[in-house]
């Protein structure tokens, strides 16, 4: 009976040490899983700055990304003053070419020059700056146009994805057509599709090559023109342009009288030989009827 009693006071106690152990355990397992979510929290806390950061970051990178890729036509006028205006005009076109760029139009004359040049877009800004400091070059004018045409390329870029596949989808209708009349229609269907999207195409290029190179017009007078009195010079050209006027209005009344002349003598010497009679008419003096005396 006591070893019964025994055997069961050790069973006990072994089941008692069992659930401290679990309880142990279940605290320690319990107290390394807790502060999981808060190290995780700590970690998501300690993260949030440097992701909001790379965020921050990425949407400036983004930004200056968009600024860049915005499709700009620019147009640029720059007047100058040199001495030597071909000389002057020599150098800025070989400053341009030196950039990259080259001369679509030039006009020169002994105390004028003018050319209008190509420059890639992203290098007109310098291209000025190196044509306003040239040697005895004096700037007078300058003017500079930027219009944004990104939307006008974006809006013909999908319409050129779309009239592709429009024309891809038309070509595999011509291959399964069977009869000839199906041919002839989706033939004629394909041509015209195709004609725009040839036209899309050049648009596209079109604007394209507007942003790649601006315009550039270079405008260069000689400083050592000769200066012309004013007042004469204005007398003259007034008097000139009255002589000229007086000249063409009396060459309209010769005009006016050759055309009327005709017709002044065809009717005017009947209506005065007319006038002429009648008036000789009136003048015949009546002599009296002799009166007839009664016996």
């Amino acid at each position: 009976m006591g070893r019964r009693v025994g055997l069961a006071v050790a069973a006990f106690a072994v089941l008692a040490l069992a659930g401290c152990a679990a309880n142990s355990s279940g605290t320690s397992s319990a107290d390394q899983a807790a502060p999981a979510p808060a190290q995780e929290n700590a970690q998501r806390g300690g993260g949030t700055p440097k992701q909001e950061s790379a965020g921050t970051g990425e949407a400036q990178q983004a930004g200056t990304s968009a600024q860049q890729n915005r499709q700009l036509v620019r147009t640029a006028t720059v007047e100058l003053r040199a001495p030597d205006s071909n000389a002057v005009l020599s150098e800025v076109k070989d400053l341009v070419i030196a950039e990259g760029g080259y001369s679509a139009q030039e006009k020169s004359q002994a105390n004028r020059a003018s050319v209008t040049l190509k420059v890639p877009g992203d290098r007109l800004d310098p291209v000025m700056e190196s044509i306003a400091k040239l040697e005895g070059v004096e700037v007078s004018r300058r003017e500079l146009q930027t219009e944004d045409v990104t939307e006008q390329v974006v809006d013909i870029e999908a319409r050129l994805a779309n009239q592709r596949a429009s024309v891809e989808r038309v070509r595999g209708l011509l291959e399964r057509a069977t009869t000839t009349s199906e041919i002839t229609d989706i033939e004629a269907e394909l041509t015209k599709r195709q004609s725009e999207l040839e036209s899309l195409q050049r648009r596209y290029e079109t604007l394209k090559g507007q942003v790649a190179m601006a315009t550039l017009t270079v405008v260069i007078s000689a400083t050592g023109e000769p200066v012309v009195v004013q007042d004469e010079n204005d007398f003259l050209e007034a008097f000139a342009g009255g002589w000229k006027a007086l000249v063409t209005a009396f060459g309209w009344l010769l005009v006016v009288l050759g055309g009327v002349l005709p017709f002044a003598v065809v009717l005017g010497v009947p209506a005065f030989g007319y006038l002429w009679w009648r008036r000789r008419r009136r003048a015949v003096p009546v002599e009296p009827a002799a009166s007839s005396s009664t016996p």
